[in-house]
């Protein structure tokens, strides 16, 4: 017989992937990484770390004077944490891409295994395991029930659970019980409201808009018709402003209580508002308007902010003409409410531009609520309005009001002062009623003071549903941290005793699928009571 050798075996070639298939296999790397529990909670603390510039420094958006004194204060620093967007967390590029990742890597987490509950909850409980005396919890005892009524007694014992009798191969049966699926049911209700939450405040931030105006607290009008009615206005990405809620409100009186050392107590708004029909029909509601008490109205909701001073100054030209103007001045002490401001006059009759300009009056310096000297110089004691008194100076020339520039209500343009065209022609403490006279025979008279009010107007649809949300966040937390997994088995078998007698003998094991102690207990009791209600039969 001849033999035939084999033909020498070829080497393998070493498998190489194309460039395409390296690039799929990324790709598919990539998102199960990102799509995984971990990478959400990662990015969940993420999140929370990127919002603490939010909170330790000022933004832009609320605070545009304070953002731009903090980076002239810290030099080459702050203007490093400008350019990497620290003064607009919330808007930055880095802000929203861990803000788009976490939502990607919920939504990619939550369908698997939204798929596998739900395959879960329609399935049978497990089988039941062969030796159940290796359970953690086991029971085995010996009953003279038939096996009819030991079943019977336990499908009503565990009346509530998920159950599945079956009939095993050598002849005994068994039940099959599981409990404690709102544990699953909570977790994912808390992380599908996260992400609702994640989803209501996006929108928010597009469809919502704040803004804060200064009222003069005699009665004055403000409308909610357009933002050149605010001070400033922060509008969400979807907002233009043009298709505001309409309303209206007007501040009749203010209100403010102080302790002993001059610390604010209580602060009241007595104002009238006015939406929908009423602003048909002229009719005006009164509202009393507190701190974190809005008024609720149109679909917007108006907050007392905080309070000021207006100090009214008349002004008397030379050929008789009166101005008189009660403009709000800013405080600058918080404490004691010492205030500083301008208040700034056209002159009358004046119709050449050139000559306007050059006789431009302004009143500037500081009012005191409660007026307290130091030698010379004007101080308050504190933010009751009991003493009031002024320290002004009267500014003449062009104030730059025709530039073009936008100008602060509260101050003068220096760089006029110091190009020489605005000149101070005058400076003097006066008490309410007293007046200054300027070498052209004009007077300024300190007649009164006003109060101001500070409110904000926000609006946000979306709030219920981030509160309804935060809300299925805490039930969801609590049903998945409470709820405990447990499963149960009971079988019994027949079997005959030593004196003939037709016996059940009931093995029950039990399983807790969480390490929360406690089923011990729940499982005792609960073979214990079956075992007790087999008994009787």
């Amino acid at each position: 017989m001849t033999t035939t050798e084999a033909p020498p075996a070829q080497p393998r070639r070493p498998y190489r992937q194309t460039p395409i298939r390296r690039a799929l296999a990324f790709v598919r790397n990539t998102w199960r990484g990102l799509i995984s529990m971990r990478t959400a909670l990662i990015l969940l603390f993420l999140l929370a770390l990127a919002a603490l510039p939010g909170a330790l420094l000022p933004q832009r958006s609320l605070n545009p004077p304070k953002t731009e004194e903090y980076i002239a204060a810290y030099g080459w620093w702050g203007e490093l944490l400008d350019r990497l967007q620290f003064f607009d967390v919330y808007s930055s590029v880095w802000f929203s891409a861990i803000y788009l990742l976490l939502m990607v890597s919920l939504v990619g987490c939550l369908a698997p295994r939204s798929r596998d509950y739900v395959r879960s909850m329609r399935a049978k409980p497990v089988l039941t395991p062969r030796n159940l005396s290796r359970m953690p919890h086991h029971q085995r005892a010996e009953v003279a029930a038939e096996p009819a009524e030991v079943l019977a007694a336990t499908s009503t014992r565990l009346r509530g659970w998920r159950v599945a009798e079956r009939e095993e191969p050598d002849g005994a049966r068994s039940i099959s019980a599981e409990r404690g699926y709102l544990r699953e049911t909570g977790n994912l209700v808390f992380h599908f409201a996260m992400l609702g939450l994640i989803v209501a405040f996006a929108l928010g931030k597009m469809v919502s808009y704040e803004g804060q105006v200064i009222v003069q607290a005699d009665g004055q009008p403000f409308c909610n018709s357009g933002i050149l009615n605010y001070d400033s206005f922060n509008p969400g990405l979807q907002v233009d402003g043009t298709q505001l809620n309409p309303f209206c409100l007007r501040v009749n009186s203010f209100t403010a209580e102080y302790t002993e050392a001059n610390q604010p107590e209580h602060y009241e708004a007595d104002l009238e508002y006015q939406s929908g029909k009423d602003l048909q029909t002229g009719t005006w509601r009164p509202y009393t308007l507190e701190v974190n008490e809005p008024l609720r109205t149109a679909g917007d909701r108006v907050y007392l902010l905080g309070h000021g001073f207006s100090p009214t100054f008349t002004v008397t030209f030379p050929d008789g003409s009166v101005r008189t103007q009660t403009i709000q001045w800013r405080p600058m002490n918080q404490t004691t409410l010492l205030s500083e401001g301008a208040t700034k006059f056209d002159p009358p009759g004046v119709t050449d531009p050139v000559q306007r300009r050059e006789q431009q009056l302004a009143i500037t310096g500081l009012f005191a609520p409660t007026s307290l000297l130091h030698g010379n110089v004007l101080s308050s004691a504190g933010p009751q309005l009991d003493d009031p008194a002024v320290a002004v100076d009267v500014m003449k020339g062009d104030l730059g009001l025709d530039s073009g520039k936008a100008q602060s209500i509260f101050e003068i343009d220096q760089g006029m002062v110091d190009q020489g065209r605005l000149e101070r022609v005058a400076r003097e403490n006066l008490e309410l009623g007293e007046r200054i006279t300027l070498d052209d025979g004009t007077t300024v008279s300190f007649d009164g003071v006003q109060r101001w009010v500070s409110l904000q107007v926000s609006h946000d649809p979306t709030q219920l549903w981030v509160l309804g949300f935060a809300v299925a966040m805490l039930l969801g937390l609590a049903g998945s941290l409470l709820v405990k997994r447990r499963r149960l088995w009971v079988r019994v078998t027949p079997a005959v005793g030593a004196d003939g007698q037709r016996l059940t003998v009931v093995d029950i094991g039990g399983l807790a699928r969480t390490d929360q102690a406690g089923y011990g207990e729940e499982f005792n009791r609960i073979a214990a009571g079956l075992l007790r209600e087999t008994r009787k039969h």
